[in-house]
């Protein structure tokens, strides 16, 4: 049961991520055809393999990661904080030091890792990455072998659906139901290419993904019947 869970064993995070170039013609033309044939069902005749390639984000063979925020909770007596920092930049370097924070504090076999829709895309996301960047797994995410019971994530969308797999919720709609303050007061997901690439405006995108994580913290407490966080809580370090 979730209520029973440790909350300081728990690693929230969320990703943003961008297409690995900025242009479609930046691509060499191998990966030009290899984009044209995995984008062909999702973009039908609507648009060119190049229109389309704005999205090319979500899918880690043709996208990037740009930045990891990660959030965890510290009591000290009736003391309650949750600190959050992201790693962001060069992406090689931003997945080692994503590593190195598992490695050195989420590493034992009671952390959990936690996401919204992080068994479909930001755990599996990462791994992918790593392996694409010849980063060896860490065991938190390497998943060869292990049965469903020994997986050490949590999914707040799949916490959600209780059972149902057929429904999707957003964090957008999920906090907005659960009367949680809604993370996407600036930019959101279909805007991150443009931030990243057009404005180089990281610092939007670090303070997205940080909100989206403290969000995810904030569903889980709900789930839980936890008050949620207050502002005074929360620390960006």
């Amino acid at each position: 049961m979730i209520s029973k869970l440790n909350l300081e064993n728990i690693l929230f995070l969320d990703i943003e991520t961008v297409p690995e170039t900025q242009h479609f013609s930046d691509l060499n033309t191998a990966k030009q055809e290899l984009w044209e044939l995995k984008s062909q069902y999702q973009r039908k005749d609507d648009y060119t393999a190049e229109e389309f390639y704005e999205r090319a984000g979500i899918w880690a063979e043709f996208g990037k990661i740009v930045c990891i925020s990660v959030g965890y909770f510290s009591f000290q007596g009736d003391i309650r904080n949750f600190r959050v920092t992201s790693f962001y930049g060069d992406e090689i370097k931003l997945l080692k030091d994503f590593k190195n924070l598992l490695i050195s504090h989420f590493s034992q076999a009671k952390h959990l890792l936690c996401a919204h829709n992080g068994k479909e895309f930001d755990f599996p996301y990462i791994a992918r990455r790593m392996i694409i960047n010849n980063i060896t797994l860490p065991y938190k995410l390497n998943l060869f072998g292990k049965k469903p019971w020994e997986v050490p994530h949590l999914d707040t969308l799949e916490l959600w659906k209780f059972g149902d797999y057929k429904t999707y919720t957003s964090l957008k709609l999920l906090t907005n139901v659960l009367g949680i303050p809604s993370p996407k007061d600036d930019i959101d997901g279909s805007e991150v290419y443009s931030v990243f690439y057009e404005e180089n405006a990281i610092d939007r995108i670090i303070t997205y993904c940080e909100k989206d994580t403290i969000a995810v913290a904030q569903i889980l407490l709900r789930l839980r019947g936890n008050e949620l966080l207050i502002d005074d809580e929360i620390l960006h370090i």
